[in-house]
């Protein structure tokens, strides 16, 4: 009788996902979050802009951030939106230096009236080109939130949705496309990945949309 003999097969490497602990800082910071921007919407929507942070968060832990940095997005609008320079010595007592320090290197102004919108935004993305790891997953995040939410509200009502942006239609084009090219110059994770693919898709979409409209 012939001995079959079974070749041993490559086993298959699992992905060991580091454990995230939240504690009480996390809902702190929830809570902080929510008071700050009680009352404040999603631009032209009755969405509660807690909705916008709260996707950021899931978005950082997804990608392996840890608590720090899903506190940081709780908190990424909070200097610009709620308060200025006061509002970030308070993060920074409350929550800590590196927290302090991704939500700062996240606001694009911390004054009002803020600066005319074009160079407030060619001046934070020069900032965040030399910006560190932490910051760039936050800020991603954030940026693939909001693309995300042009994308559905331009599936529901087209064209006019860049009428709700300072940029108007060129502009918050260029600033997303110019977002997208900083964060794929360095190591991709899966919110990059998908900031692309959203852009893509924006752009067709935008593309699309000013055939139509005879551009």
């Amino acid at each position: 009788m012939t001995k079959v003999v079974k070749k041993n097969r490559p086993q298959r490497t699992q992905r060991i996902h580091r454990k995230i602990s939240l504690g009480p800082r996390f809902l702190r910071a929830f809570e902080f979050a929510a008071e700050k921007h009680k009352g404040q919407t999603r631009k032209a929507s009755t969405i509660p802009y807690i909705a916008h942070l709260m996707g950021v968060a899931s978005l950082v832990l997804e990608a392996g951030g840890d608590e720090d940095l899903a506190i940081a997005a709780f908190l990424h609008d909070v200097v610009e939106d709620c308060g200025g320079e006061p509002l970030l010595k308070e993060v920074r007592r409350r929550f800590g230096a590196r927290v302090a320090k991704v939500v700062e290197d996240c606001t694009d102004a911390d004054t009002y009236p803020k600066p005319p919108w074009q160079a407030r935004k060619e001046k934070y993305i020069r900032h965040l080109m030399a910006a560190d790891a932490d910051t760039k997953l936050v800020a991603a995040a954030d940026k693939l939130n909001n693309v995300r939410s042009i994308l559905s509200d331009y599936r529901a009502i087209g064209e006019s949705v860049w009428s709700r942006f300072n940029g108007g239609r060129e502009g918050t084009l260029w600033y997303y496309r110019t977002l997208r090219d900083v964060f794929l110059r360095h190591k991709r994770n899966r919110i990059t990945r998908d900031l692309e693919l959203a852009v893509k898709e924006l752009d067709a979409l935008a593309a699309g949309g000013a055939i139509s409209d005879g551009r």
